[in-house]
């Protein structure tokens, strides 16, 4: 299929004709989290029995895919998926998910070098303005990449998505083939969690490293979100926002007066970010706010761009460290659950930047099937992924203690993560480190700083 012509009129046509344009072998692309399509998704899976080998791409869903509910089997609709959400998750249990990793802040690359072009691609987005924009809400990410690159566009129009600000956040007619009608169903929410004490514990010890002026890059999950709660109410003033995903947690800090970029190098007195997932909170806070600037992926988490912004914190979690320092943040032994997002490069350009700092949390343990276990390993589960590496890991805290394993031998690593250990098991970690010499005989060294 070749790209229509440049002067070729767009046309508004019903989800069914825009359906009935997938032809067997073709590549499609949904894009991600809420501007994936859901009108256009139901018409096509109601054609599974004309189709053959319809492969698609997605990101992060935040509903069911009709057309993976309308083929459990696989026999016409196959799934290739950046990064995981709970739905995505258990589509990868049931055989359904294909995992691409990735670096977050290079898919656009990705797009324009490795991945063939886009037959079709449909992506949410708001009713046409009077300049002919259609505003592509908060999922920024790769989608310009993919515009470049798709031989067929098609917007599902929708009004129930924030219209938000920045670089790459609109596509103009010229550039669409085809709009459809889409439900105008609000935005799908993210429950944010509230932090438990080990979050709250976590980070106490975090806000003590955070300066005025810091610049924040902030994940998802209880910890972070437990940091920006307490940040509220701390002595630091003229935070900045560099991040990948805003959060209702961030919108707190904002409303706080916490957040004035004042003091960043670039996108001063702006938060910036690629994608926007959270509570209709968040939503209503960053629809038309000239405060928040979303920007391509490329443009956020590649870390020369992070590390211009001095005093840069980044702050995410994993689910298992090694004694060397290795964080496997993305997968338990072989079963696939998130993905590596953004955390290895913000790891990287937090640590590049002047007076930057990275921080990887963890609860010391978990429970699974009623048996409590450690987070901190001798060795990872085999199959577990490494995220973040140990020449990339800087602080990392749990809520025993906080400590740097930047310029730290093996055995001072080893030392200092057995003391951020749940006590249950640091006599076991420092037998087995002694007994697989990670640690010599007689050694010591490390201190951490006490929670």
């Amino acid at each position: 299929m070749m790209k229509r012509q440049a002067n070729a009129p767009m046309k508004r046509i019903s989800a069914e004709e825009a359906a009935g344009l997938v032809r067997p072998g073709m590549w499609l692309d949904y894009g991600a989290i809420f501007g994936q399509p859901d009108v256009f998704d139901a018409a096509l899976a109601k054609r599974k029995s004309e189709l053959s080998n319809v492969g698609f791409r997605s990101c992060l869903s935040v509903k069911p895919r009709a057309v993976l509910e309308a083929d459990p089997e696989g026999e016409v609709f196959h799934w290739v998926n950046l990064h995981f959400s709970g739905y995505d998750r258990k589509m990868h249990d049931a055989g359904r998910a294909n995992y691409m990793p990735v670096n977050l802040g290079e898919i656009p690359d990705y797009y324009r070098r490795f991945i063939e072009p886009i037959d079709i691609l449909v992506v949410k987005a708001r009713p046409m303005d009077a300049d002919g924009n259609f505003n592509l809400s908060a999922a920024t990410l790769w989608l310009r990449a993919m515009i470049e690159r798709a031989r067929m566009v098609i917007i599902e129009e929708t009004t129930g998505i924030p219209h938000v600000l920045g670089d790459g956040v609109s596509i103009h007619k010229d550039e669409v083939d085809y709009v459809i009608a889409g439900d105008n169903a609000a935005a799908p929410e993210l429950p944010n969690p509230a932090p438990s004490e080990v979050d709250k514990a976590v980070a106490r010890l975090i806000i003590d490293e955070i300066e005025d002026g810091s610049c924040l890059q902030i994940g998802i999950g209880g910890m972070p979100n437990a940091v920006c709660s307490l940040l509220q109410d701390s002595t630091a003033e003229d935070l900045g926002i560099h991040t990948e995903m805003l959060t209702d947690g961030i919108i707190d800090l904002y409303r706080a007066g916490r957040i004035t970029g004042a003091r960043k190098q670039i996108n001063p007195g702006k938060m910036v970010c690629t994608f926007a997932l959270g509570s209709t909170y968040l939503y209503d806070a960053i629809d038309h706010n000239p405060d928040v600037e979303f920007h391509a992926v490329d443009y956020t988490n590649l870390p020369q761009n992070i590390m211009q912004n001095d005093k840069v914190v980044a702050i995410n979690n994993t689910t298992q460290m090694d004694l060397g320092g290795q964080a496997a943040s993305e997968t338990d032994g072989h079963r696939h659950l998130t993905g590596t997002g953004g955390q290895a490069q913000f790891a990287r350009g937090a640590y590049a930047s002047k007076g930057g700092k990275s921080f990887i949390c963890l609860s010391s343990t978990f429970e699974r099937r009623g048996e409590r276990r450690s987070r901190i390993v001798l060795g990872l589960t085999p199959g577990n992924a490494v995220t973040t590496t140990r020449a990339d890991m800087m602080y990392v805290v749990t809520e025993y203690g906080i400590t740097n394993l930047k310029g730290k031998s093996m055995a001072e690593r080893a030392k200092a993560l057995i003391a951020l250990a749940h006590p249950d098991y640091r006599e076991g970690l420092e037998r087995d480190a002694y007994d697989n010499g990670l640690i010599p005989r007689g050694y010591f060294g490390a201190t951490v700083k006490p929670s």
